[in-house]
C-alpha cells in the first residue's frame, strides 16, 4: 500500500478518497485553488498545496503543477477522482513520466473509450451490442443530415468527446436537426473543445442502466447494475441498485458484456459501463446497448458500495498499489436495495438554474449516508459544479429504500441557497418512480408537477411565526400578562407577498397562533413544540431570514417597515442575469423591435446555455453588455423602452 497519496481533486469525491484513505493510514495531499483556500476538503488533508486561481483552467486543470504537488510533499501517487484530469490520458502519462503511480486506468484504455464513436466501432469487435448510429469521421452537415434520416427518427445528436448532457440534443424531425446540430456543435466546442458529434437511434421508453466494472488489467468481474433513469437534460437526479424489474438472465447478458468490454483495453481501476435499455415491454437479454464507458470512479458509486459491502476507493487503491482482484465474480452478492440524489443548489421552479450563495445552515440525517465536500459556512462557488451532497439510503427492500430516502430528504436541512430538495422530495414520492416504472423521460413529462410550488400550510406559517419570535426552542421568552393575553405580531414576506401572524399567549406553554390562512394553536411540551397535536416543522431563523424545513419547507423573511425603500418595486423592463456567468452572445441592438418571449441573449453558465427572453413586445432602449463579459447574479443585460402606454 502506498505511504502518501495525492488527490488531484476537491468537494465531495476529495473528502471521500480521503475518508478510506485515511482509514488504511494512508497520508492525504489535497490541492486547492483560491476559491477553495478553507474548504472541507483541504481541512481533512494530511497536507495541502495551494495551486493556483479559483479557475478550474488555473488550477484542477493545471496538471503539471498537480504533479509538482506531489513530487514536493512525497507523494507516491495521484488519485483523480471524477471530473477535471479523471479521463485525460496525457496527464496519466505525465504522471507516469515523473515516477509516480496513476490510481485508475492506463492511458491507452482512456483514450479507447474518450471519443463515443470510436469506442463503440471498438465494442462491436468485442461482441458489445451497440445502438444504431453514425460514428464516422466525416463531419460533413448533409451527410449527418442524410444519416440521421437513414437510421430514421427520432434521433438523438451526441458530442463524441461529451458527458454530462452537454452537446446532446434529441431531434424529433428532419426539419429540426439543423438547428440542434448546429446548437449541439457550439455547446460541445465550449465545453469539450471538440464539435464533432455522432448520430444514433433515439429509444422511444428509453433507461438508463449501467454496469460497475472493476479490473486489475488483466482480470475483470461487475458488481452488477445501476438505474440511473431519473434524469433531466441527461444529467442524472436519484440513482438506485439493483435496477427495478431486472431479473437474473438480463443482469448476467449485461453483466458479461461489461466486463467483456472491460477486458479488451486491460482495464485496471473502477470503471462503469453505460447501456441505454428498451424499457417499452420490459427488460429483455437482446434490448440493451452500450452507450459509452466512464474509465473513472462514478459520481453515483455510493450505491453499489451500498449493495455489496464493497468499499470501492479501497480497491482502487490496492489495485494500483499492485495487488490482484479483491474477489472474484461468485464472491460478490446483492444485498437489499440503494438509493441515492443528488442535492444541488440550484432551483427547480427556474427550469433549474445553477444557484450560488452561502450555507448559512447545513444538516442531514444521521440515518443517511451524506458525502458532501461543505460545511455551515461554506459558499456555493460559481466557478464549480453547484452539488452540496450526495444523500443515499440502504434497505432490505426496494419499498424499504424508498421509504428511508424520502425520510432523509424531509429531514435534511439547508439554508443559504436555493436547493433541489423539495424537488427531489417529490420525485421520491412519485407514484410511478414508486412502482418501478422509470425511464428517462419520466422527469421532463411530469416536470410542472413536481417543481410547483406546494400552497403554504396553516402549520408552516405557524412554525415560521415561533421561530420569528425566538420561540422555536423553548418557552422562556412567552411572557406574563396580568389582565388579558399577551399578544405580538409578526410580519412575514415570501416575495411580494406578505403574512401578518399575531401570536397570543394564553399560558407560559400555550401559543395561539392566528395566520392569514387559519389559527393554530402551539403547545411546549417535552422541550418540543406542537401544532395541531403534531410535532412542529423544524425551523430556524438567521439574521432576517426564517427557514422551515420539511416537505413542505419555505423561506420567510422577517418584515421591517423601516428598512423599506420606495424603490423595492424594480425596474421590469430590465433583463438581469439569473445566475454568475460568461455573455455567450447578444442577439439584439439599440432601437431593435422585440416580439414577446424573443431570445435576446445567452447567457453560459456551468458550461451550459441558457437564453433570456423578452417578457414583452417593445423596443430595446439599451444594451449594457457585450460577447464574453461576465457577470453576476443580478447585474443588468439588456434594458427595454417603457411601452407606448407609458408604464414601466
Amino acid at each position: 500500500m502506498f505511504d502518501t497519496i495525492l488527490i488531484a481533486n476537491r468537494g465531495e469525491i476529495a473528502c471521500r478518497i480521503m475518508q478510506t484513505a485515511q482509514a488504511l493510514g494512508v497520508r492525504c495531499v489535497a490541492v486547492y485553488s483560491d476559491a477553495d483556500a478553507s474548504a472541507r476538503h483541504v481541512e481533512m488533508a494530511d497536507a495541502a498545496v495551494h495551486i493556483g486561481g479559483s479557475a478550474p483552467a488555473d488550477s484542477y486543470l493545471r496538471g503539471d503543477v498537480v504533479i509538482q504537488a506531489a513530487l514536493d510533499t512525497g507523494a507516491q501517487a495521484i488519485h483523480p477522482g471524477y471530473g477535471f484530469l479523471s479521463e485525460n490520458p496525457v496527464f496519466v502519462e505525465a504522471v507516469e513520466t515523473a515516477g509516480l503511480t496513476f490510481i485508475g486506468p492506463s492511458a491507452h484504455a482512456i483514450r479507447s473509450m474518450g471519443l463515443k464513436d470510436a469506442a463503440k466501432s471498438l465494442m462491436e469487435k468485442a461482441g458489445v451490442p451497440v445502438v444504431p448510429g453514425y460514428h464516422g469521421a466525416d463531419q460533413n452537415d448533409s451527410l449527418l443530415a442524410e444519416k440521421a434520416t437513414e437510421i430514421g427518427y427520432p434521433v438523438l445528436i451526441k458530442a463524441v468527446a461529451g458527458g454530462g448532457g452537454k452537446g446532446m440534443r434529441l431531434v424529433e424531425s428532419e426539419g429540426a436537426f439543423a438547428a440542434a446540430l448546429e446548437s449541439a456543435r457550439s455547446e460541445a466546442k465550449k465545453a469539450f473543445g471538440n464539435s464533432d458529434v455522432l448520430v444514433e437511434k433515439f429509444v422511444t421508453k428509453p433507461r438508463h442502466i449501467e454496469i460497475q466494472v472493476f479490473g486489475d488489467g488483466s482480470d475483470a468481474v461487475h458488481l452488477f447494475e445501476r438505474d440511473c433513469s431519473l434524469q433531466r437534460r441527461h444529467q442524472k437526479v436519484i440513482e438506485e441498485a439493483p435496477a427495478p424489474g431486472m431479473n437474473d438472465a438480463v443482469r448476467a447478458a449485461m453483466g458479461k458484456a461489461a466486463v467483456r468490454a472491460a477486458k479488451a483495453i486491460g482495464y485496471s481501476g473502477a470503471g462503469t459501463v453505460e447501456f441505454i435499455v428498451d424499457g417499452s415491454d420490459g427488460l429483455r437479454e437482446d434490448g440493451f446497448w452500450f452507450m459509452e464507458m466512464n474509465t473513472r470512479l462514478q459520481v453515483e458509486h455510493p450505491v453499489t458500495e451500498a449493495i455489496t459491502g464493497v468499499d470501492l476507493v479501497e480497491w482502487q487503491l490496492r489495485v494500483a498499489a499492485g495487488a490482484r482482484l479483491p474477489k472474484k465474480q461468485e464472491e460478490l452478492k446483492i444485498e437489499g436495495h440503494s438509493f441515492e440524489a443528488r442535492l444541488y443548489a440550484e432551483d427547480a421552479a427556474n427550469d433549474f438554474l445553477p444557484a450560488t450563495g452561502r450555507l448559512t445552515h447545513l444538516m442531514f440525517p444521521s440515518d443517511a449516508r451524506a458525502d458532501t465536500g461543505v460545511r455551515s459556512g461554506d459558499d456555493i462557488s460559481p466557478y464549480y459544479d453547484p452539488m452540496i451532497a450526495k444523500i443515499t439510503v440502504h434497505g432490505a427492500t426496494r419499498a424499504v429504500a424508498l421509504g428511508k430516502l424520502r425520510n432523509a430528504l424531509a429531514k435534511t436541512q439547508v439554508a443559504g441557497t436555493v436547493t433541489n430538495l423539495n424537488f427531489l422530495h417529490a420525485l421520491a414520492c412519485h407514484e410511478g418512480f414508486a412502482n418501478g416504472d422509470v425511464d428517462t423521460g419520466l422527469i421532463g413529462r411530469d416536470q410542472a408537477m413536481l417543481t410547483e410550488a406546494k400552497p403554504l400550510s396553516v402549520t408552516v406559517l405557524a412554525s415560521a411565526a415561533l421561530s420569528a419570535a425566538k420561540l422555536d426552542t423553548s418557552a422562556s421568552n412567552l411572557g406574563f400578562s396580568l389582565w388579558q393575553p399577551l399578544a405580538r405580531q409578526i410580519v412575514l414576506t415570501q416575495g411580494e407577498e406578505l403574512f401578518t401572524c399575531v401570536l397570543r399567549f394564553i399560558t407560559p406553554r400555550e401559543v395561539e397562533i392566528q395566520t392569514p390562512i387559519g389559527k393554530a394553536v402551539a403547545h411546549f411540551k417535552n422541550d418540543a413544540w406542537t401544532i395541531g397535536g403534531m410535532p412542529a416543522t423544524h425551523t430556524i431563523t438567521i439574521a432576517e431570514q426564517v427557514h422551515v424545513f420539511g416537505p413542505e419547507g419555505a423561506t420567510f423573511t422577517l418584515f421591517d417597515p423601516l428598512q423599506q425603500s420606495s424603490a423595492a418595486s424594480g425596474d421590469t423592463d430590465l433583463i438581469l442575469a439569473p445566475m454568475p456567468g460568461s455573455v455567450k452572445s447578444v442577439l439584439v441592438k439599440n432601437g431593435q423591435n422585440v416580439a414577446l418571449d424573443q431570445p435576446l441573449c445567452v447567457l453560459e453558465a456551468m458550461k451550459m446555455e441558457h437564453s433570456l427572453l423578452a417578457q414583452r413586445i417593445g423596443e430595446v432602449a439599451e444594451v449594457y453588455v457585450k460577447e464574453g463579459d461576465q457577470v453576476e447574479a443580478g447585474a443588468a443585460l439588456i434594458r427595454l423602452a417603457p411601452d407606448a402606454s407609458g408604464e414601466e
